[in-house]
């Protein structure tokens, strides 16, 4: 794994323009930077991401497993106990989830196993530019000369989600599914206005719909603007501010289903990383971690990161080296708890903190997305960077 400075292509606005990306900035600062590229060996992308992404995914599917069947698991994580009947119908019917991102800290060859950081199992964006503009990089890239004849790029996000999108459609027996995001949030709806393209290609139909115009009717179903009832509905938008709201407590008697299905809160959720390392201790793509209650949290020592049970974009996240806080953001979570981890620093190219995204779509690792931020915690301001598989 090496970055690489890459001259940026005078004309990649345009691209942009042209490809309809049109939150590669924020406040006039780039938020795609093809400024550099990370290369990465074949061995690399398939042992040390591929491999323990499809079985991290599968041991967070065995946690959810213990968690439908454990109230004490439920109460753990502090999901509304009115959320539990949903969650666990949700998985009993074995409702069929999109995708997910799990993030990893991850330096290379030689720098040990990929450490699982969170798992972004309910809203994870990043999506169209992983799967469509970072692709078209490349092959624009290997037209025009820039990058090595023969790279290629860990990258299979967008057949994975029009074919699982598909499948989600027979599995639910619904002809389409409708889209919902915030209207107003150019990344919400660039990553929901892809899914909706996405889910034409599969044969679907994709309306949109934004949050606040979705109702109920008499009959439970949650309608549209024009109050026909919605059979599969894709949310962009938690969980956990559903079950916040007034019409959170209709879900599990609705006959609509969502993605993603309710039995995703439970992996959304930073307490599952105490869980899964209570179930598997030494698991070498884990983090040792704990409930901040928890007094074998000691373990840890005077290094570690602390996590708000429900959070986003690394907001209100603590890291503590050697007793000193290292890095610190503010923001709103926390009321819920928080969880413990053992710190695996991101590594650092070139004064940058690489944070590695490996996508989930279905139940298979299906491509990679960089990120780079400017501290060692991962914001909102983290700009993405492309990458390549040496040839």
């Amino acid at each position: 794994m090496r970055r690489i400075a890459t001259p940026e292509r005078p004309d990649w606005r345009e691209h942009a323009a042209r490809a309809g990306f049109q939150f590669h900035s924020f406040d006039g600062a780039p938020y795609w930077d093809e400024s550099a590229r990370y290369a990465f060996s074949l061995a690399e992308i398939e042992q040390d991401i591929e491999e323990p992404s499809r079985e991290l995914h599968a041991l967070c599917l065995a946690f959810v497993a213990r968690a439908v069947a454990d109230e004490r698991i439920l109460a753990s994580l502090r999901i509304p106990e009115h959320a539990w009947d949903a969650i666990r119908a949700s998985w009993r019917r074995r409702d069929p989830s999109l995708y997910g991102r799990l993030d990893l800290s991850y330096g290379g060859a030689g720098t040990g196993p990929a450490k699982l950081l969170e798992v972004n199992a309910d809203t994870p964006t990043a999506l169209y530019e992983c799967a469509v503009f970072q692709w078209l990089w490349l092959e624009d890239g290997l037209a025009r000369g820039r990058l090595p004849a023969g790279s290629d790029q860990f990258n299979a996000v967008h057949e994975r989600l029009v074919a699982r999108l598909a499948a989600v459609g027979g599995a639910l027996r619904v002809p389409g599914i409708a889209f919902a995001s915030f209207a107003d949030a150019p990344e919400d709806r660039g990553t929901v206005a892809y899914l909706q393209d996405c889910a034409l290609q599969a044969g679907l139909a994709a309306p949109f719909l934004p949050v606040e115009a979705i109702g109920r009717n008499s009959d439970g179903w949650f309608v549209d603007e024009a109050g026909r009832p919605i059979e599969a509905l894709f949310k962009l938008y938690p969980w956990e501010w559903m079950w916040s709201d007034p019409f959170g407590r209709a879900v599990g008697a609705s006959p609509t289903r969502f993605l993603e299905p309710p039995w995703k809160a439970v992996l959304s959720n930073k307490g599952m990383l105490a869980h899964l390392w209570a179930m598997a201790p030494g698991h070498p793509n884990l983090l040792p971690a704990f409930f901040e209650e928890d007094p074998a949290k000691a373990a840890l020592g005077d290094s570690f990161v602390r996590k708000p049970l429900y959070a986003r974009e690394g907001a209100n996240v603590l890291i503590v080296r050697d007793g000193a806080v290292a890095a610190r953001v503010e923001g709103p979570y926390g009321t819920e708890g928080f969880v413990r981890q053992g710190l695996a620093a991101l590594p650092r190219f070139d004064g940058r903190h690489a944070l590695v995204g490996s996508w989930i779509v279905g139940d298979e690792p299906a491509g990679l997305c960089l990120r780079e931020g400017d501290g060692p915690i991962t914001t909102d301001r983290a700009r993405f960077v492309p990458h390549v598989i040496d040839p």
